[in-house]
């Protein structure tokens, strides 16, 4: 055992609770923010299943879990199970599998860490902890033989043993803060008498390895990414020495290096030896390697008493040293705790303040996803920090002095938006850590400026969302991919949250959507203004139905609309650009002209008659309403757009020229710029008395401004990316 050694406090315990009941029917480790791990058979246990070994999977239906950890308050989240690793059966050897992950519906609480990894190896003392978190559960046992595949673990005959409602928790070294596998089962007697030859104490547990394993065969590469994972031996050697040379001109004195290691331990949650010694700079560095927080909270003690210029130096080195390896992370234990606590106070008061703030001033850093949404919540604030700690500022410095991190520019901004107290909060906490980093005063003075200046400019609301959809050859049919910008008169697209990793229904699009105007409309001025939507789509997309997405219920009183109703919604598509090479051009040509006369379609309008018209008499013309049959409007549409009429009307269910008079309530010549909220207005009408209103207007509408999805746009050919 070294000098650092774990506290021995209880550890963060994730119970699986058995359907309908407060018990828990065993626990998991928490592998992300939104991923547990557990065994596929407690999984059985909580839906009460009969055969907790049954391999099949389980229905998509909500299991309870409850987290808790120290003196926090137990929070319960809702998950389902996104991967399924039967179990192996009753066999009389354990041939593997037994794994489930579950995916969380919301975040889990910032205040627990997941759980780090590291290989399972004879000898090792292991500590475990019944699913149901209370302090007086811990069970201490010892790794007696392991075969990387499975483990048998055995306990001296005091303390709790591991029995039942201990399966799938992690199995935490007693040596250091990692789990190294999860218990799977204890071996049960077999019913005959008890005598001194019986195993009474023994338990079996799927090490680490094993999991690993199971997880590479399963495919599952984007939960083993997810994963924090205890560094091989040679690669932990590699980095522990690659710190030695930058530890010992601030370290070599053991009295000074035993000061600040007790401290060190002290934030970190170790115990030292009740004595006069110091750690070994090698163990020193081997902490500092391993623990995220370790380099900047050793850095915070060390840099008050730094003797002079030289020592500076020398602790801005390590510093360096540690985020550009990937090491360490930019804040300490202690700054770290400090920030969050005030930034929740900044979310709970103005969800959209922290990411207005990121979009608008940290334009060219590439953000977090969770910033890219209009509302922060605040279980996401840790997330957000942490992703942004690893950015650093591309604004110029004095030379020789760090750069200032992109997240301590960011909380310049916040603070000169928060103003009051919050903002003298925010930054005496930033001009500590800029102290303890080695930035130079103008360099942190700059980005105070820029904040202020950033914080006094109003910009004006946004007046379009655009969402373009697509869908990729292996998507499932009627599911789309997408990507959100805001607009707005005096700045660039701004991107929204995104779609485009997972193909989405219709309604989860529609909900995007919703969320984000919910979240424009929180900003000054744009109460009560929605801007509005463009879906932007190919060819074949201008015939889908997208005013008719239903983002169901807004809340338990307020039914859902279609977005077509509740907002004005477009169709766009650029898509015609790229094969017309003149038409953009004639759209602005249009626009400019002063809107000429619309153009309706008679029956006895041809592709060609359309063609002279629109070149000649009605060159000038921004409008089109087209009527007749479904085939006749698709030709005339694409027509339409090539030769860059930027506003096209049509009622999609239309069988033949009839139908027009459909179209009739939303007056189609009446004043253009009122067009939009026309046809909200009967979009709403119809879906309140459909049989009165059986049209179901689509609304091509084409600004000059460019579109944020212009442009080169890089592809994977092997996905097979198509639009809607």
């Amino acid at each position: 055992m070294g000098w650092f050694r774990p506290s021995g406090a209880p550890a963060p315990v994730v119970s699986v609770l058995r359907r309908g009941e407060a018990r828990a029917a065993g626990a998991a480790a928490l592998i992300s923010r939104h991923r547990v791990l557990t065994c596929a058979h407690v999984v059985n246990d909580a839906l009460g299943r009969d055969d907790l070994l049954a391999p099949d999977h389980p229905p998509a239906v909500d299991i309870a879990l409850v987290f808790r950890h120290g003196h926090e308050a137990p929070q319960q989240r809702i998950a389902r199970v996104s991967l399924w690793i039967s179990p192996p059966g009753r066999t009389a050897a354990w041939s593997g599998g037994d794994l489930a992950v579950l995916e969380l519906t919301e975040a889990a609480p910032e205040w627990l860490t997941p759980v780090s990894w590291g290989e399972m190896a004879e000898g090792q003392p292991l500590r475990a902890w019944h699913g149901s978190g209370q302090r007086i559960t811990y069970a201490d046992t010892e790794v007696k033989l392991c075969d990387g595949r499975i483990a048998y673990l055995d306990a001296p005959l005091t303390g709790a043993a591991i029995g039942p409602g201990y399966s799938g928790g992690p199995l935490w070294s007693r040596e250091q803060p990692v789990a190294v596998g999860l218990v799977a089962a204890h071996v049960m007697p077999d019913g005959t008498p008890f005598d001194g030859q019986r195993t009474v104490r023994r338990s079996r547990a799927l090490p680490w390895q094993a999991v690993r394993d199971e997880l590479v065969r399963a495919g599952a590469s984007d939960v083993l990414e997810e994963c924090s994972v205890l560094p091989a031996a040679s690669a932990s050697t590699r980095a522990e020495e690659d710190l030695l040379p930058l530890l010992w001109p601030l370290l070599a004195d053991p009295a000074t290096r035993a000061d600040h290691a007790r401290t060190l331990a002290r934030h970190l949650g170790y115990t030292v030896p009740d004595d006069d010694s110091a750690p070994p700079v090698a163990e020193l560095a081997a902490l500092l390697s391993t623990h995220s927080r370790a380099l900047a909270t050793l850095s915070e003690s060390l840099a008050p008493g730094l003797a002079d210029d030289k020592a500076r130096t020398a602790l801005t080195r390590l510093l360096l040293h540690g985020r550009f390896s990937g090491t360490a992370s930019l804040l300490s234990v202690g700054e770290h705790h400090r920030l969050l606590a005030e930034l929740r106070e900044i979310v709970e008061a103005d969800p959209t303040l922290i990411p207005r703030a990121a979009r608008e001033a940290l334009r060219f850093t590439p953000l977090p996803e969770v910033l890219h949404s209009v509302r922060l919540p605040i279980d996401d604030i840790a997330l957000a920090v942490g992703e942004l700690e690893a950015v650093s500022d591309s604004a110029p410095v004095p030379a020789g002095t760090p750069q200032v991190p992109a997240l301590l520019y960011l909380v310049e901004c916040v603070a000169a938006a928060a103003g009051g107290p919050a903002e003298a909060e925010l930054r005496g906490w930033n001009e500590r850590v800029t102290e303890r980093l080695g930035i130079h005063p103008s360099a942190l003075a700059q980005r105070r400026f820029d904040a202020l200046r950033w914080a006094a400019h109003r910009p004006s609301p946004v007046c379009n969302i655009q969402v373009r959809l697509y869908r990729n050859t292996s998507d499932p049919e009627g599911e789309f991919r997408c990507k959100l910008w805001l607009l707005r008169n005096d700045g660039p697209p701004t991107p929204l949250p995104s779609s485009e990793s997972t193909p989405r229904t219709a309604e989860e699009v529609a909900r995007l959507v919703r969320d984000a105007i919910d979240g424009i409309r929180t900003e000054p001025g744009q109460e009560h203004h929605a801007p509005r939507v463009t879906a932007v789509v190919d060819r074949g997309g201008l015939h889908l139905p997208v005013d008719e997405w239903n983002p169901g219920p807004h809340n338990t009183f307020v039914p859902g609309l279609p977005i077509g109703a509740a907002f004005q919604l477009t169709l766009s598509c650029p898509e015609m650009s790229d094969l017309v090479r003149t038409r953009d051009a004639e759209q602005h040509r249009r626009w400019a002209s002063g809107h000429g006369t619309p153009l309706i379609v008679n029956p006895d309008c041809s592709p060609e008659r359309l063609t002279l018209l629109l070149q000649h008499s009605h060159r000038d013309t921004v409008q089109v309403v087209l009527h007749g049959p479904p085939g006749d409007r698709a030709r005339f549409l694409e027509l339409c757009l090539a030769l860059g009429v930027p506003v096209v009307l049509w009622d999609r269910t239309a069988e033949d020229h009839q139908h027009a008079s459909r179209l009739d309530p939303v007056q189609p010549t009446g004043p253009l710029h009122g067009l939009p909220e026309r046809v909200r207005g009967f979009r709403g009408d119809a879906f309140g008395d459909s049989p009165r209103h059986p049209a179901r207007p689509s609304l091509v509408w084409e600004d000059t401004d460019p579109s944020p999805t212009a442009g080169l746009q890089l592809l994977d050919p092997s996905e097979g990316n198509t639009p809607a």
